[in-house]
């Protein structure tokens, strides 16, 4: 059963791959490919989203071995639980922002961003957050202002509307280390159409609140 398991997981980093995608690649039964994935979806092996089959979060985490990704995933669980949106961590990696986590609603409307994506920091809530200390030094081609990003800072949350991408919102969070360097940013994120036109005003606080206890 562990052979399968990891046949399963080697098909699955040859890229997201539907059901009957895995049964091809691994040769496997349908029905023993099935059970395998939701077994390793339970655990974060592998994640599920959009019909597709990918690695999951907790490889990442136990590969990064990185403190503050193992103590997200509690967070963003709660943090989706109480929001209803798709949960994210994030972390600036010289010019873009990684994924390093991430909490998924398990269907309907959503905004999936798998870990390791690389995002910019020239758009989105994330970047807001990420950059809420350092107002005066945006990025070139920065579509938020200097004046957002300080309001950022004051306010606690950031919020964009299809900033990163068309028909996307978001709102997100500093998380500070222990001195108050802002290290990672906290998000929800989900279609502007359910998130509204002011997501921070819905989510704000919340989202705040999962920065706090990230946060030292």
């Amino acid at each position: 059963m562990l052979d399968k398991s990891v046949l399963v997981l080697r098909a699955v980093a040859d890229g997201p791959c539907s059901l009957a995608e895995l049964v091809a690649r691994t040769g496997l039964p349908r029905a023993t490919a099935y059970r395998l994935a939701s077994a390793l979806v339970a655990h974060r092996l592998v994640a599920t989203g959009s019909g597709a089959y990918a690695l999951g979060p907790w490889l990442a985490e136990l590969a990064s071995g990185d403190p503050l990704t193992a103590r997200a995933s509690p967070v963003l669980d709660a943090l989706r639980a109480e929001t209803g949106a798709s949960a994210q961590l994030f972390r600036r990696r010289g010019p873009a922002r990684v994924c390093v986590a991430v909490s998924d609603v398990p269907s309907g409307l959503r905004d999936t961003v798998p870990v390791g994506a690389r995002l910019p920091m020239t758009a989105g809530s994330a970047a807001q957050a990420l950059l809420c200390d350092d107002a005066e030094a945006l990025p070139p081609g920065a579509v938020f202002t200097s004046a957002t990003v300080s309001s950022v800072r004051r306010r606690g949350w950031a919020q964009s509307v299809a900033e990163r991408a068309p028909g996307v919102a978001s709102v997100s969070a500093p998380v500070r280390d222990g001195t108050g360097r802002v290290v990672a940013a906290i998000s929800v994120s989900g279609p502007a159409a359910v998130l509204g036109r002011a997501p921070g005003r819905l989510h704000g606080e919340a989202v705040r609140r999962a920065a706090q206890r990230l946060s030292g």
